[in-house]
């Protein structure tokens, strides 16, 4: 029996660890245990705990850390507040080996600690990239400090192993999040918009916007982009920005937005299979997160790609890339509701995996060895190019 710690810090990263969990838990050889932090235990950010625990997991550690603040000292003061929190939780745990996903920063905490502590790090979807954001540097950070990978695609496999990691330790393992579409039982269309107040007339327009952590001002863009939306007549679906700073400068426009626009609703919270039904019925995804950039494409959705933040990633050809200029921005948006631009993605592949990611990941953590062995890196980078 060997004990796997997950750590989760927000919707979004749990709604992509559901499957690994549930993997995990019924694993006859592993010991689950689950560590819930950051906007999962923030009442603005919707408690997202509690779905957690309803969903039948065991919370063992409860981590508050998140600081009500919308700045970058906020976001850095955040990481200390982890940290002195998860260095008391992981010592009282001591798993066999901590299971990070992604690139939020707030996981350079469990990261930081886990390593001081000698416990063993296994890192998902590391070896992408997104220039526009903190992202980029804190997923290569997360890359650096792990002891297993397990990557979205090959070209991000090559990524990691071009950072010196040995071939053993990195699996392509696809994203976890495509689990869902597979596994999960998406509501019918009808579900969806009578629980989101939707008309049936015409497919929504669903927004998922998040602060450009990279640029000084977070919210450079948004002036264009809800300038641009004023001009869209279809319903508008807005999902809550990431906690990062400048998301309540997001949800105060968002929520004003709403107020003078019948056919707009911003919602704080869409659990995965309500936000994956969501998908399926939607006639364009206009942002930057990157649901439209890994799960979009698994359900054939046209994506209007906003600005910098997602630079830099492997793209299906449901993407629309545009700079953040109001009447660009509108352009694209006609382009992707073109019926003819929805046909041509018809049979389209998805670079981010088939769905069966949480299987590959459960069975490795499952069988690969620990201690010394595991914790011991060499790097390998100098001796490939000998």
């Amino acid at each position: 029996m060997r004990t796997v710690a997950v750590v989760t810090t927000s919707r979004a990263d749990y709604g992509h660890l559901y499957w690994v969990l549930r993997g995990l838990d019924a694993h006859s050889g592993i010991e689950l245990r689950l560590i819930v932090l950051g906007a999962h235990l923030a009442p603005e950010f919707g408690r997202t705990m509690e779905r957690i625990e309803d969903d039948g997991f065991t919370v063992h550690e409860r981590v508050e850390c998140l600081l009500s603040s919308d700045t970058d000292v906020g976001m850095a003061k955040t990481i200390g507040v982890a940290i002195l929190g998860l260095a008391d939780a992981l010592d009282r745990m001591r798993p066999d080996l901590l299971l990070l996903i992604a690139d939020r920063y707030e996981l350079l905490a469990p990261a930081s600690a886990a390593l001081a502590l000698r416990i063993p790090i296994a890192h998902i979807e590391g070896g992408e990239v997104s220039e526009g954001a903190i992202d980029h540097a804190v997923r290569n950070a997360l890359t650096m400090m792990s002891h297993v990978h397990f990557t979205p695609t090959q070209t991000s496999r090559r990524r990691v192993l071009e950072m010196g990691e040995e071939e053993w330790r990195v699996h392509c393992s696809g994203a976890p999040s495509l689990d869902h579409l597979r596994r999960s039982n998406l509501l019918e269309p009808g579900q969806v918009r009578e629980r989101l107040d939707l008309a049936a007339d015409s497919p929504p327009v669903i927004v998922a916007y998040h602060p450009v952590t990279l640029a000084r001002d977070t919210t450079r863009e948004a002036d264009a982009v809800f300038s641009a939306l004023e001009r869209v007549r279809r319903p508008i679906v807005f999902c809550f920005p990431n906690a990062d700073a400048g998301s309540r400068a997001l949800i105060e426009r968002a929520t004003a937005f709403c107020k003078h626009r019948d056919n707009a609703t911003l919602h704080i919270n869409l659990d995965s299979v309500l936000f994956w039904s969501l998908l399926r019925i939607g006639g364009v995804m206009v942002g930057n997160s990157s649901s439209g950039i890994m799960e979009a494409p698994a359900l054939e959705l046209p994506v209007v790609n906003i600005g910098m933040r997602q630079r830099g990633r492997e793209r299906a050809r449901n993407i629309i890339d545009v700079e953040p200029q109001s009447e660009r921005i509108v352009a694209a948006v006609r382009r992707a509701l073109e019926p003819s631009f929805r046909a041509r993605l018809a049979g389209m592949d998805n670079p981010y995996g088939d769905g069966r990611a949480a299987e590959r990941i459960v069975e490795t953590l499952a069988t690969v060895p620990l201690g010394e062995q595991l914790l011991l890196k060499r790097t390998v980078a100098m001796e490939r190019m000998q």
